[in-house]
């Protein structure tokens, strides 16, 4: 949960002081020079919750003009946002009892982005006139966001690292008997035998991810053509592909720059996602690669399925702790994605449309300094 930031007690006061300064002092430009260029949306409203004025910041983060907004009511400017106009309306309840009150909303923006906002609203800020100060804290948000996963990883590497070295001495013991079994097994018997083998071998990967998550690998970054292991890992991941009926599209910049990476943890990333995207596509599909350069010093790799998508409320949740949306899946696979890549000091931003299908978007950069 975002705290109310109480930075907008200094646009208040500022105000107030302007306010009354005006008073003694003709004319109102100062006033109005502060009101208008204000890095925060600014609204001047009545009693009546009529808009008296907006500022230029209030009109970018609404998306309206000055000319379409005064006179109207308050409210009007959640006319797509039914389900907001409830916790505006107690934002002002509360501020009419309290005389100022700090909330804080999460808006859904026209072209699909979502933001976050913390408002305050003061009463009488002049004779008759109330203020409501917007701050956009978006920003803030993903990074508390970024925090609080990174936290949740690191307490599981802690606990990861007691958990799978306990659980793997055991799985020793149990894999050399199975296989000194295995001569004595009758014939009706061995498809016991693979499911047990299959099984320990499924345990077995799962503790080397636990291992991954429980302390920082030994990391050998070297001056690599992403491409080339995108490539490397189409061909290891094509059989698997080809009984799911999925088909590879690939797309892939020319004469790109190398990165600096470790690839064989790159390439572990790149087999978790497409494995992911294979594995959602029970009825087969296309999976669609696309590597080039974005900015000045960036590459980007997407990986676009066409399953059935993943609902906005979980999409937040990937890579946090035992977190899936495969009914027989752990999360390691993610967990671990996220740890390589935030150790390449890279960035996943993940797109989806439930129906359509999803797009993983792995950000790394070229120019790559390692942390003393």
């Amino acid at each position: 949960m975002i705290l109310p930031y109480f930075g907008f007690r200094e646009a208040v006061e500022q105000v107030e002081n302007t306010a009354k300064q005006n008073e003694a002092l003709p004319g109102e430009q100062k006033f109005q020079r502060i009101f208008e260029y204000s890095m925060d949306g600014l609204i001047l409203w009545n009693d009546k919750l009529q808009i008296i004025d907006i500022n230029h910041s209030g009109e970018r983060i609404f998306g309206l003009s000055k000319n379409r907004l005064i006179g109207k009511s308050l409210l009007d400017l959640f006319t797509t946002l039914e389900e907001k106009k409830q916790e505006i309306m107690d934002h002002i309840e509360q501020a009419m009892e309290l005389g100022k009150q700090c909330s804080s909303i999460v808006i859904e923006m026209i072209d699909g982005t979502t933001r976050h906002f913390d408002y305050s609203t003061k009463l009488g800020i002049i004779d008759g006139q109330n203020l409501t100060v917007i701050i956009d804290v978006t920003e803030k948000a993903k990074m508390q966001e970024q925090l609080r996963k990174s936290d949740r990883l690191n307490i599981v590497g802690e606990l990861a690292a007691g958990i799978a070295h306990e659980i793997r001495n055991p799985m020793t013991a149990l894999k050399g008997f199975i296989q000194l079994l295995q001569p004595s097994i009758k014939a009706e018997n061995s498809m016991y035998y693979d499911v047990i083998t299959s099984e320990l071998a499924r345990i077995d990967s799962i503790i080397n991810e636990f291992l991954i998550l429980a302390k920082p690998q030994e990391i050998r970054f070297q001056e690599k053509d992403v491409r080339q292991i995108m490539k490397e890992t189409v061909d290891l991941l094509s059989a698997q592909a080809v009984l799911y009926n999925v088909q590879f599209h690939t797309d892939y910049e020319a004469n790109l720059p190398f990165v600096y990476c470790e690839p064989n943890q790159l390439k572990k990333v790149f087999i978790n996602l497409i494995k992911n995207a294979i594995e959602v596509m029970p009825n087969g599909g296309q999976i669609t690669i696309k590597i080039n350069k974005i900015e000045e010093h960036k590459v980007q790799i997407c990986i676009q399925d066409e399953g059935m998508g993943i609902p906005k409320d979980k999409i937040i949740k990937l890579g946090e702790p035992f977190y899936t949306t495969k009914e027989k899946g752990t999360g390691l696979g993610l967990m671990v994605s996220y740890r390589i890549i935030e150790e390449h000091d890279g960035e996943i931003q993940v797109e989806s449309e439930e129906g359509k299908g999803t797009i993983f978007k792995l950000m790394l950069p070229l120019k790559h300094f390692l942390k003393s």
